[in-house]
């Protein structure tokens, strides 16, 4: 896919999630996902590839509410929605590429806005390492789908510290064009290698 609906653009939860489902019945067996997020780990730089080794959801909404579709069970088990395999290789490919990488825990909330200091702040006591408006809830139903995911945030910015800065969408996109040729090598030479 080029792009993803976001529910801050309006789109239910059934539609935000709908090419997930597609590519479940197409016999996708692993998808990655990626995306730009502000990061709110100290030792985090803009411009870091994040590895994302779990979630917190904020969504006011969940992906499987409703209807059980038959993919999955009615309560799906998370305790690995990112397949720690993928994490392994990713990790080795990174490393003999000498690629910066890091990991961490994403936050997915709603937007359209950008943190405040206090919203910084309050999703990394909560054990949040950077935080965005998507991806969340595409892996849950990939998981529920039983497809392995692999995920990466691209840090576009921080927050949470004691100076505040302040952030833009511009900023946000240089920063994540970037980082997208270190992440791209990273995914093709894990897709080469499967």
């Amino acid at each position: 896919m080029q792009g993803r609906f976001h529910f801050y653009e309006g789109y239910s939860m059934k539609e935000v999630t709908f090419p997930v489902r597609v590519m479940y019945e197409l016999g996708i067996k692993t998808l990655f996902v990626s995306n730009a997020s502000g990061g709110m780990n100290p030792s985090f730089k803009i411009g870091d590839l994040m590895i994302i080794t779990d979630h917190i959801n904020f969504f006011p909404e969940h992906p499987l509410r409703g209807k059980n579709f038959p993919t999955g069970p009615r309560f799906p088990d998370m305790h690995e929605p990112y397949d720690l395999a993928l994490v392994a290789e990713a990790d080795k490919i990174a490393e003999e590429k000498g690629i910066r990488v890091v990991h961490g825990v994403y936050v997915g909330v709603q937007g359209p806005t950008f943190e405040t200091p206090a919203e910084y702040r309050m999703y990394r006591i909560l054990g949040g390492d950077a935080v965005g408006m998507s991806t969340v809830p595409e892996v849950i139903v990939a998981h529920h789908c039983g497809i392995k995911t692999f995920g990466i945030s691209v840090i576009t910015d921080l927050g949470g510290f004691d100076d505040p800065v302040e952030v833009s969408h511009e900023e946000v996109q240089e920063a994540a064009n970037k980082a997208q040729p270190l992440m791209t090598e990273i995914m093709r030479e894990m897709i080469n290698r499967a």
